[in-house]
C-alpha cells in the first residue's frame, strides 16, 4: 500500500469538503452544491487499493456529513458503493483517456446523491424533492464530470513532488555495442 498516495487522497478529500463549505457563493450562484468527493472516489477506485477506497469513503463521507444537514454517516455507504463498483471493473476502464474520466465522473456524481437520497428515504426522512432537485442533480453531475479529469491530472503528479525520483542506472549505456561470441 502506498501511504503517500493514500495520505494525499485523504488530504484532498478534507480540502474538497472544506472548499465546499467555505465557498458558499458557488452554491448560491449555481443553485446547487458541487461535491468533489465522487470525483476523488473515481480516482481512488481506479488508482489505489480497497483500503484507500474504504478510508476515503469513511473520511470523506463523515467530513461532508459533519458540515451538512444530512445524518452523520449517510454519505459513507454511497461513496463506498461507487468506489467498490469501479474498483471491481478497473481493469476494463480506460483510465488514461479524458472522455472515460468524464463519463466515470458523471456516473459517480449522479449516483452519489441518488444513493444518498435513497438511504435518507429508507431511514424515514422526508427530504424536499421538486423540480429544482432535477436542476441540482444535473449541475452536480456536470460539475463532477468536469472536475474528474482535473483530479486525475493533479493527483497523478502530486506524489512526484514528495518522493525521490528513481536514479537512472549507469550499468548499461545505450551508445555501446555489445559483441557476443569470438572476436
Amino acid at each position: 500500500m502506498n501511504w503517500l498516495r493514500t495520505s494525499i487522497i485523504l488530504l484532498a478529500a478534507f480540502l474538497a469538503v472544506f472548499a465546499q463549505a467555505e465557498f458558499g457563493w458557488v452554491r448560491v450562484w449555481l443553485g446547487a452544491q458541487i461535491s468533489l468527493l465522487p470525483a476523488l472516489m473515481v480516482y481512488a477506485a481506479v488508482s489505489t487499493d480497497i483500503v484507500t477506497i474504504s478510508l476515503l469513503a469513511v473520511w470523506g463521507g463523515l467530513c461532508a456529513d459533519a458540515l451538512s444537514v444530512n445524518r452523520l454517516g449517510v454519505s459513507v455507504l454511497p461513496l463506498f458503493v461507487i468506489g467498490l463498483g469501479l474498483h471491481r471493473w478497473r481493469e476494463l476502464l480506460l483510465r488514461e483517456l479524458t472522455y472515460a474520466q468524464l463519463a466515470l465522473g458523471a456516473l459517480a456524481s449522479a449516483a452519489a446523491p441518488a444513493l444518498t437520497l435513497l438511504l435518507l428515504m429508507s431511514a424515514g426522512e422526508h427530504p424536499l424533492i421538486g423540480w429544482s432537485s432535477f436542476w441540482q442533480w444535473m449541475v452536480m453531475t456536470g460539475a463532477g464530470a468536469a472536475l474528474t479529469p482535473v483530479c486525475f491530472w493533479t493527483l497523478d503528479r502530486l506524489p512526484g513532488f514528495f518522493a525521490y525520483q528513481p536514479e537512472v542506472s549507469a550499468a548499461f549505456r545505450a551508445d555501446r555495442e555489445i559483441k557476443r561470441g569470438r572476436s
